[in-house]
């Protein structure tokens, strides 16, 4: 099994320390989000990444293509990848806080689709056209992956057809992870592409600590978040959503905050989604309550995984219990 984690680049601190410890716990990757309302830039924390690190890749988890114009996106991705050779990925999606916040909504999976295959195409060197324009980015020579956040199947389809990965956000059970992967491997078959190619890595929250309690507190925010913005959309029992949870997850939708906080948490126990919500999108708790749910996870086909950690209760401290008490065991 594969690790990595992502987080809100707050401070210039964090992300030193977030790197840091990545490096020292051996995690497989380490990202940054593109939420502009919330914390600095995305591309600024990277390079800090990449120069305080040596080993992880380092990913933007994920941006997107309404803030930022693909090539600009892609010179800053090609330029990351000149700093840390054969460690950049490039993650985009269809937009959440890192558009609402600004006011821009939400794209289209047909725009994501396009502009992977454009990002491509620019990040090997060549031409590529967007918005009715041809760009082209002639001084690259070092392609880097492209990533497609995914959670609906038309994206994760998207992924199959026309990224190198998919960040999948479905769920850590059993059915999940086959819905989510198998979306992604059927369409890659259907468009004559190696399935294998497609490197999935699920979207899990995480909070570790000592006090488990703590942890249950705080990762309800970033429930709320995940699930009421962009997992839970659309047809919810085709989303695996209990028909008896189909009112609270609309009041979900309708009340949460693109900028999470407490009051998130509390919206997810007032509304009785915790155990739902929990045990699908997250593992937290104490180290043996994460390493049994972990167990558990990869028991029903977990490969890969990436967790968001930056609202957790402590993020550095989150990374560096679990790296130290949870990973040795699955390793």
């Amino acid at each position: 099994m594969e690790f990595g984690f992502f987080f809100w680049p707050f401070s210039p601190e964090l992300v030193r320390r977030m790197g840091r410890a990545a490096e020292r716990c051996g995690y497989h990757m380490v990202g940054v989000a593109d939420t502009p309302g919330n914390a600095m830039d995305p591309w600024v924390a990277a390079t800090m990444l990449a120069l305080a690190t040596t080993r992880p890749r380092i990913a933007q988890c994920v941006t997107n293509l309404s803030s930022r114009h693909p090539a600009v996106t892609a010179a800053a991705a090609a330029s990351l990848e000149l700093l840390a050779p054969g460690r950049t990925v490039l993650g985009i999606g269809t937009g959440h806080s890192g558009t609402r916040n600004l006011g821009l909504g939400v794209g289209k999976v047909a725009e994501l689709e396009a502009g992977a295959v454009a990002l491509r195409q620019l990040l090997s060197g060549r031409p590529a056209e967007w918005a009715r324009a041809e760009t082209h980015l002639p001084w690259v020579t070092r392609p880097c992956p492209v990533f497609l956040s995914a959670s609906g199947p038309k994206a994760l389809a998207a992924a199959g057809r026309s990224a190198e990965g998919a960040f999948a956000n479905f769920g850590l059970g059993r059915d999940e992870i086959a819905q989510s992967e198998g979306a992604v491997r059927t369409a890659a078959v259907a468009a004559g592409r190696d399935p294998d190619a497609v490197e999935i890595w699920q979207i899990a929250a995480l909070d570790c600590s000592r006090d488990g309690a703590a942890s249950r507190r705080q990762i309800g925010a970033i429930l709320a978040f995940m699930a009421a913005g962009y997992i839970l959309q659309g047809d919810l029992a085709a989303r695996g959503v209990p028909p008896h949870l189909h009112g609270a997850i609309a009041e979900l939708r309708r009340r949460y905050s693109t900028r999470p906080g407490a009051a998130d948490a509390a919206l997810v126990d007032e509304l009785g989604l915790f155990d739902f919500l929990a045990g699908r999108f997250a593992i937290q708790g104490t180290p043996e309550e994460c390493r049994h749910q972990l167990l558990a996870a990869g028991d029903a086909g977990l490969r890969r995984v990436m967790f968001s950690v930056g609202l957790a209760a402590d993020p550095v401290a989150t990374i560096e219990l679990f790296g130290a008490e949870v990973l040795p065991a699955l390793r």
